[in-house]
């Protein structure tokens, strides 16, 4: 599962999201049969400013890799961010996803993020 997001940049460093420790082999979890996926991350610091921009990347690239019935569910890991439950909340909010991915710039960070090791 790891494969689907390991190239993942982080927004700030020039580091995929694994090389950084962000992510792990542990730190997701797919059923299939509930067609449920959850990412628990870490960001680097605990004031970290790109957390939503992290989960971001993370659903987009989910959404292009499994089939739409699948419900993702994304989430800083616990005590691993000073506003953990507003990221959590942001992340996982239909509406503010939806409204952050038609902001051409996040986009554009976004897709950065997504494709740098594709170029």
């Amino acid at each position: 599962m790891v494969n689907f997001v390991r190239d993942i940049r982080d927004p700030e460093h020039p580091y995929s999201l694994e090389q950084l420790s962000v992510l792990s082999e542990e730190s997701i979890t797919v059923d299939d049969k509930l067609g449920r996926i959850l990412i628990t991350f870490t960001p680097t610091i605990q004031h970290c400013s790109m957390a939503t921009v992290i989960g971001l990347c993370l659903r987009v690239k989910l959404k292009q890799c499994f089939p739409p019935h699948y419900k993702v569910d994304i989430k800083v890991s616990p005590g691993s961010h000073a506003d953990e439950e507003s990221v959590n909340k942001q992340l996982n909010d239909k509406e503010r996803v939806a409204a952050a991915l038609e902001n051409p710039n996040l986009r554009q960070l976004v897709d950065e993020c997504l494709y740098s090791s594709e170029l």
